[in-house]
This record gives C-alpha cells, sequence and structure tokens, in this order.
C-alpha cells in the first residue's frame, strides 16, 4: 500500500540522494524494522518527506485491520482456503496468525515512524520550515502515533510504549507491557499535544489530520473509556463543523469521487499507488478472491427495508454469490480507507447521551443516522432498548469497517452475540516471536 503519488515522489526525493552516496552502504545490513535517525531530518524537504512516509506506513495496516474488526464478528464469514482467515473467523487465533502478527508489527512501525517526527523535527532550523507548518507536521504525527497505540490497546490490550524512534532491532527490548489504562493515557495525551499544535480546519481537507479529526478520535477514545460526558463533548465538536455533513444518499460516501463530506478523516490511494483491499470480497467472476463474505444474517438485515434501508447498496449480486460492495474498485483499486465518518460521531453522541439518560437527545442523534438511511425512526424505549437500538445501527451503518468486533468486546457483549464466552479471547495474542525475542514481554492470558 501507497500514499498518493506525490506523497510517494516525496520520499523518493529524500531517499534517492542516500543511495547514490557511496557504494559502502550497499553492503551495510539493516534490520527490517529501524527508521532513519532523527538526524535525518535536516531541513523543510526531508521533514515534509518524513511525516508522508508517515502516512504512508499508517496505510500499510488500515486494510488488514479491517479484517481484524470484521470476520472476528458476526457480519462476515471466512470463504477462501487461506488458513489464517478461517483462524480470525472461528476466533481461535495462534499466536502466529500471519493477519494478526503483521497487523501488530505495522501498527509499530507507523508509530515508530511517527516518533521519528516527533524527535527530529523540533530541531530544523530551516527558513523554509516555518513554525506554523512545523507545528501541523507534528500535529499529524503525535495524531498517528495516538491512532497507532488506540488500534493497538483495544485489540492487544495494554503493550509496549515505545516513545522515542528505534534505530535497531533491539530498540525496544526491556521495555514492559503497560496496563490498558496507561495505553489509553498516552492515547490521550498524544492527542491533547497534537489538538493543540494543528490549526483550525479548513474547509476541503480530509485526508490529512486536522483538529476535527483529533477531536473525533477523542470521542471515540472516551467512549472506550466510558467517560460518557466527554464523548458528548467531542462529538459535538465534530458534528458542529460545517464542512461535515451526511451525503443524501448511503452509497454515495464510498463511490467515486471520494472525500465526501461524510469523511473526518480517510486516506486516500490512487490508480498508481493501489488497495487491493476489494479483491478479497469480490467473487472470482469479478477478479477477486471472495475470502471475506457477508453472513447470512447480515444480508437479511440489509435487505430489511426497515433496518438496512438505503445500506443495501453495501452488498451485490444474488443467492450464494452475494458480497460485499464497500470496497468496489475493480478497475482502478483506488478505495479509500474510511478511517472516521461523521456517522459515527452521531451514534458516539448518542450511545454516551443514553448512558447520561439524556434519552431524547440519544434518540435524537440515532435517528439523523437512520434518516439517512432511510429506515423508520425509534421513538420510544427505556435506556436499555435505546442502547441496544444504537448498538444494533452501529451494526449495519458500518458491517465493514473496523468496528462490530470492538463493539462487542468493549460493551462486553462477545459471549452473548458470538457464543464467546472465554474473555481471554476478547484480545489478539501478541506475536510468538516477539515474546520469544524479549523476555519482559508478557503473553495475554489463554495464548
Amino acid at each position: 500500500m501507497k500514499y498518493p503519488t506525490p506523497y510517494t515522489k516525496a520520499i523518493y526525493l529524500l531517499i534517492l540522494p542516500l543511495l547514490f552516496s557511496s557504494c559502502k552502504k550497499y553492503l551495510e545490513e539493516v534490520p527490517n524494522n529501524a527508521i532513519p535517525s532523527a538526524t535525518a531530518i535536516i531541513d523543510a524537504g526531508t521533514a515534509r518527506a518524513a511525516i508522508l512516509g508517515t502516512y504512508n506506513s499508517l496505510q500499510n495496516y488500515t486494510t488488514d485491520y479491517i479484517t481484524l474488526g470484521t470476520i472476528t464478528a458476526d457480519n462476515v464469514a471466512f470463504n477462501g482456503t487461506l488458513s489464517e482467515y478461517l483462524q480470525l473467523d472461528q476466533n481461535a487465533i495462534p499466536t502466529d496468525n500471519v493477519i494478526t502478527v503483521g497487523v501488530y508489527r505495522k501498527i509499530y512501525s507507523t508509530i515508530n515512524s511517527a516518533n521519528s517526527v516527533i524527535a527530529g523535527l523540533p530541531g530544523v532550523t530551516d527558513p523554509l520550515l516555518q513554525t506554523a507548518e512545523k507545528n501541523r507536521i507534528l500535529g499529524e504525527a503525535y495524531f498517528i502515533r495516538a491512532l497507532g497505540y488506540f488500534d493497538l490497546a483495544r485489540g492487544w490490550g495494554g503493550v509496549q510504549l515505545q516513545l522515542t524512534p528505534t534505530a535497531t532491532i533491539n530498540g525496544i527490548k526491556g521495555v514492559k507491557r503497560s496496563t490498558l489504562t496507561q495505553t489509553y493515557d498516552q492515547v490521550l495525551a498524544d492527542l491533547i499535544q497534537s489538538e493543540q499544535l494543528l490549526p483550525d480546519d479548513d474547509a476541503t481537507t480530509r485526508n490529512r489530520v486536522q483538529k476535527s479529526a483529533v477531536r473525533a478520535l477523542r470521542a471515540r477514545l472516551a467512549l472506550y473509556r466510558e467517560n460518557w460526558a466527554d464523548a458528548v463533548t467531542y462529538s459535538t465538536q465534530v458534528i458542529a463543523q460545517s464542512k461535515f455533513a451526511l451525503v443524501n444518499t448511503y452509497q454515495s460516501f464510498f463511490t467515486a469521487p471520494y472525500l465526501s463530506t461524510e469523511s473526518v478523516f480517510e486516506l486516500t490511494f490512487s490508480a498508481n499507488n493501489q488497495n487491493n483491499y476489494w479483491s478479497l470480497w469480490y467473487p472470482s467472476a469479478l477478479g477477486g478472491s471472495y475470502t471475506l463474505k457477508p453472513t447470512a444474517s447480515l444480508i437479511s438485515k440489509l435487505n430489511d427495508p426497515a433496518i438496512g434501508g438505503t445500506r443495501k447498496s453495501l452488498i451485490g449480486g444474488t443467492g450464494n454469490s452475494v458480497y460485499g460492495a464497500l470496497y468496489n474498485t475493480a478497475g482502478t483499486s483506488t478505495d479509500p480507507s474510511y478511517l472516521i465518518r461523521i456517522s459515527e460521531l452521531y451514534l458516539i453522541r448518542a450511545e454516551a447521551k443514553a448512558h447520561l439518560d439524556a434519552l431524547d437527545g440519544a434518540l435524537a442523534d440515532l435517528n439523523v443516522v437512520r434518516k439517512r438511511a432511510g429506515v423508520p425512526p425509534v421513538t420510544t424505549g427505556n435506556q436499555t432498548d435505546i442502547l441496544q437500538a444504537i448498538a444494533d445501527e452501529n451494526n449495519v451503518e458500518f458491517a465493514f469497517e473496523a468496528h462490530r468486533w470492538f463493539d462487542l468486546v468493549r460493551t462486553k457483549q462477545a459471549g452473548k452475540v458470538l457464543s464467546l464466552t472465554n474473555t481471554n479471547f476478547w484480545l489478539f495474542p501478541i506475536p510468538y516471536s516477539d515474546i520469544l525475542s524479549d523476555p519482559d514481554v508478557v503473553q495475554n492470558p489463554g495464548y
């Protein structure tokens, strides 16, 4: 996965002089997880290239992360031949599962890239890099590091907190795992720093981090930590921004042109820097591997006018060949990664209000999302009923995005819905190779 062409070119411009500087460098062995030292960021050009490289690293894990949030739950089933997907589908994940190991390492690579920017940028004195731009780049790096640790925490629990660049393969050894609370505290600290550094949103940018993306992630973090007041505060700040609005038809946000008013933050791809994730969802007759398939229960919900409404556009095909159509650019492979949509903020605020017993407000936010989908409003109910209605809405609204598994775990419903009563398996295993190489890393219980 690569960032769009201009960004990739910037990275190449940074790398090319190094390639030709000395034949000796071809003979130097560099660990796969190493990054350039902070001294590699020396001027405006290298600073800009470094943050674009960090976005590129972020792209590298986001699509596989979607798989972790879908096939492990009840919306998506295994339909292929590769055992790593079957293991996820059956919630019987070994410590060497290729997908969980790959995502875990890619997230740390992204964090490492952000650390390099955070460590190296403050020392740059290039007059072509004005304070405002330097602050923006730093703010982006802090956000990306926060997102990485948030995604690690909700998938693996408390993790090793690596806050400085790792120049060698042994750089993080000796760092013990933090608790989940400590990991989320670090996420919050980075988001606070990011929000202070970033400028206010402009009217159009949606594929680079701005203040609204930070506030949206703060709202999501508050939801996971059951800090209902903060969840209301930060989701409201994003909803109040005039640049964001639900698109007129549900399908509009995932059909070209992308970067719609629905998007708070998404990562864009191009025909020359492709996202081939669609191939896992499309049947072989349409050029895909059909590894991920909507379950019968989800298909029934999406086709029900009172539940799915216009969200039935998430699926295509008929009979035994129904497939997921959210990722659909078979000809060009340019589907974005939809990291935060405005509908999520409405549902975050609805859930938080319901927990605060502000039931009328919760229903109002829930029904904003339902109205866009063309389904009848929910008009009454007690707190338990409304919370269930919000959970059901999340289920179909984000059916093929990285939500369902993590929602079931955070609300402690994975046992009831998935019959996965052993809570040890509500977290993914730390890669076996990491346990072997570092005695300070403790495996999650049950693995």
